[in-house]
């Protein structure tokens, strides 16, 4: 089977119910932002050694697949589409209160860079970030979207910062911006 089909070299996509649409379609940016924030979260999967957090960012991931399918879906699919719960939104809160009671107050803004996970945990957190802010869009736009899959996603940007500053405290290394105050 070949990967390539040609039916998209004029610009359209299909959605999961078959609907065409152009490439630039906001439902497209919303699932390819989602795309986007799946590959660079496996980056910090690959970086991270803490066998615990590998399987919590592994299910990340697969929620996030559930959410892009979601995302791509133009609602007359025939197909069930998975579902984003209360439940996971809690799960991510879970995480970021257990992750929070060992870390110490926060002052000022963090500089990415301290470490190469923490980095690339960063880089994550502003593409989910990206994608919340095109989901919002999708919404005020009249598309259909599940509350719990917008508070999964804000959930996750905080859980993906908090997750950063754990990854800085372990290293022992956090860089903090102090502003320069003439």
């Amino acid at each position: 089977m070949k990967i390539y089909t040609k039916k998209g070299d004029k610009g359209e996509t299909s959605l999961a119910g078959g609907k065409k649409v152009p490439k630039n379609h906001i439902r497209v940016e919303a699932y390819g932002t989602i795309d986007e924030l799946i590959s660079a979260i496996g980056i910090v999967r690959a970086c991270e050694t803490v066998s615990y957090y590998k399987k919590l960012i592994w299910d990340i991931q697969n929620k996030l697949m559930d959410i892009a399918a979601i995302l791509a879906s133009d609602g007359d699919t025939a197909k069930q589409l998975p579902e984003i719960s209360d439940e996971d939104v809690a799960a991510l809160e879970n995480e970021i209160d257990k992750i929070s009671a060992e870390l110490p107050k926060l002052s000022c803004f963090i500089i990415p860079g301290a470490n190469l996970s923490e980095s690339f945990v960063h880089l994550s957190r502003s593409i989910c970030r990206r994608a919340e802010r095109v989901i919002v869009t999708l919404t005020q736009e009249g598309h259909q979207i599940p509350a719990p899959l917008e508070a999964y996603i804000n959930r996750l940007s905080d859980f993906l910062f908090t997750f950063a500053r754990r990854l800085n405290k372990d290293a022992e290394n956090m860089e903090l911006w102090i502003p320069k105050v003439k």
